[in-house]
């Protein structure tokens, strides 16, 4: 059984639908994968390597055992864990570096790089990303009623503030940062382990933000 993942179609004209189908429950690296992919459908990034009939890729963590197929066909695209077969390209990658290679792919280097290419969809504007985050999220237990979001722009501070009721959620970073964290293109604790991010809250607010961004970084 798969879990189909049709992503809407593109901006552009006359752009058909890529269908992107991942296992039913499915392992985080395949639920990444599966988002990203549609992600990049979605904005009309890369089509020409995500419409391809024929491929089989396997991407691996460079510092976890996780690894995943990626197969492409006539009706869409099978992404599932493990690698099972003889892939066609073979490529090593840091999950929490926006699919950044750490190694030189071995194999079909075209197959290789346009699925490197699929892989890295434009994030959004940081204030449609935080929009995007809090309607996916806000319902979720433990979330914050409001979530303020802070960055310095070309003007100053500037800030988005997101639901109403006496708890709240602070996040301030970069427009890049928000962004990524928000489209679930980064993950919110590495992300806040590297110091690029601050947040302002208790604890089980922590928790219950890192689950919320788990939620729309793997579309679970």
């Amino acid at each position: 059984m798969t879990e189909t993942m049709t992503a809407p179609p593109s901006i552009s004209a006359g752009v058909a639908a890529v269908d992107v189908r991942i296992e039913d429950d499915a392992s985080p690296i395949v639920r990444l994968i599966g988002r990203t992919l549609r992600d990049s459908a979605r904005s009309g990034h890369a089509l020409d390597a995500l419409t391809r009939s024929t491929g089989i890729v396997a991407l691996r963590s460079h510092d976890t055992p996780q690894a995943a197929t990626i197969s492409f066909g006539e009706t869409g695209i099978d992404v599932s864990g493990g690698v099972l077969v003889e892939p066609d390209a073979d490529i090593t990658v840091d999950l929490n570096a926006r699919f950044a290679p750490t190694a030189d792919p071995s194999g079909d280097a075209d197959l290789a790089a346009g699925v490197l290419r699929a892989l890295t969809p434009p994030v959004p504007q940081w204030r449609a990303a935080a929009e995007s985050f809090w309607a996916a999220t806000r319902c979720l237990p433990g979330v914050p009623d409001v979530l303020i979001a802070v960055t310095e722009g070309p003007e100053g501070l500037e800030q988005v503030v997101l639901g109403e009721g006496p708890t709240q959620y602070l996040m301030a970073g970069t427009p890049e940062t928000l962004a990524g964290v928000f489209s679930g293109a980064d993950d919110l604790i590495a992300v806040l382990f590297s110091g690029a991010l601050g947040i302002q809250g208790t604890l089980s607010q922590l928790s219950a933000m890192t689950g919320a961004s788990w939620k729309v970084r793997y579309d679970v």
